[in-house]
């Protein structure tokens, strides 16, 4: 499955969380040029990236922060609770555990698994942790609609068919392995070295006095 316009929606919750700051803040209004000095791009492009939302901003006075900040959790999927289960609590998986962000965009870690007997039966993050070989009877009769990835490499594809398994047809894959699944469930990997390799090369380019690097859109 291939989403259309896929760096718009990696931009989206950047976009988010100024808008939430700006309302905190105190601020009714925001114009493309603000969001686009904020994020290092060209307002065109916040203008194109916001329109596909289905707001229409004023003239000389910009989007409603409130309004924004709702079509832009409609566009994503985000104004409903998004159920997940994260497997792997290891350093990766307690730094998601971590993330406060995730409950503003709406998704809910409800349950923890791992293997390692120092974790299971304590609490990470304000988390139990229920040992994996658990998670068919727990998951089952409620399948999460996400599933979040955290186990090693050679771990991965059996801890996905368990998932599959229960009926989970969302995955959210952190471990540097592409996963074999059957038509119908849908998997994000997430690369990490892909970042920083994106910034490894922009370092090279600055280092050897290439141009165009100066103003880069973030994806």
């Amino acid at each position: 499955m291939k989403v259309l316009n896929s760096p718009t929606i990696r931009r989206m919750p950047t976009y988010l969380h100024k808008l939430q700051r700006m309302r905190l803040e105190g601020k009714s209004h925001v114009s493309s040029t603000e969001l686009a000095d904020y994020m290092n791009i060209e307002p065109i492009v916040v203008r194109k990236d916001i329109a596909l939302t289905g707001i229409s901003g004023q003239r000389r006075v910009g989007y409603e922060v409130n309004e924004l900040i709702r079509y832009i959790k409609q566009y994503l999927g985000w104004e409903q609770v998004i159920s997940a289960t994260l497997i792997g609590a290891g350093a990766l998986g307690t730094a998601l555990l971590g993330y406060d962000d995730f409950t503003s965009y709406g998704l809910n870690i409800e349950s923890v698994f791992d293997r390692d007997p120092m974790k299971v039966g304590h609490e990470i993050r304000g988390r139990e942790v229920y040992d994996i070989s658990t998670l068919e009877s727990r998951l089952q009769l409620a399948p999460p609609q996400i599933a979040i990835i955290c186990v090693g490499n050679s771990a991965a594809q059996q801890v996905a068919d368990r998932l599959i398994n229960v009926g989970v047809k969302y995955i959210w894959n952190f471990a540097n392995v592409s996963l074999k699944t059957p038509p119908g469930v849908i998997v994000q990997r997430e690369v990490i070295a892909g970042g920083f390799a994106l910034l490894s090369v922009k370092l090279k380019m600055s280092r050897s006095g290439e141009a165009g690097i100066e103003r880069v859109q973030e994806e």
